[in-house]
């Protein structure tokens, strides 16, 4: 079995490289025309639409597992990679890991404690700003007083002591 999982793995990836490509395109395209070409030949008969009907029906059958296959894979690489980036990272949740095996009700509550988490966080992100831009307020307002103080003793206006207008 594993002889033909490793044969299937192969072909697949090799398939998906080569059905992937510009060349197969053209040469699907070129199918096509050739097809519609041969119509008026044909008399546009049903044999002539049942050609390009099973042919693509086939084609697109068998695609569908090489292509499903080199998904799964290529999902299975990157959640490994992942999993070894979040149990590299100190600070990162190691319960993480392993995820995609939860079910579809624990990923959805999992999701709304990340949502609730980020509104946490844009909450106090917010917070945050309006407390800088209160400080920016305060300390503007202490050198505009300072600034006055100076231009008093100097006998000067506050305004060209130096404050900001």
């Amino acid at each position: 079995m594993k002889a033909i999982n490793e044969l299937f793995r192969k072909f697949s990836n090799k398939t998906s490289e080569i059905v992937g490509s510009s060349w197969a395109f053209l040469t699907a395209v070129a199918v096509v025309v050739v097809w519609f070409i041969t119509g008026p030949i044909f008399k546009f008969s049903d044999t002539w639409q049942l050609v390009i009907n099973t042919g693509t029906t086939i084609v697109t059958f068998l695609m569908v597992f090489l292509i499903q296959n080199t998904q799964n894979r290529d999902a299975k690489a990157i959640h490994l990679k992942l999993d070894e980036l979040i149990r590299s990272l100190g600070d990162a949740r190691n319960e993480i890991i392993d995820i995609e095996n939860l079910s579809d009700d624990e990923l959805k509550r999992l999701q709304e404690a990340f949502h609730r988490l980020k509104e946490r966080e844009a909450k106090n992100d917010e917070e945050c700003v309006q407390a800088v831009e209160e400080e920016e307020r305060a300390v503007e307002e202490e050198l505009g007083e300072r600034g006055e103080a100076v231009a008093s003793r100097d006998g000067r206006s506050g305004r060209s002591a130096g404050t900001k207008a």
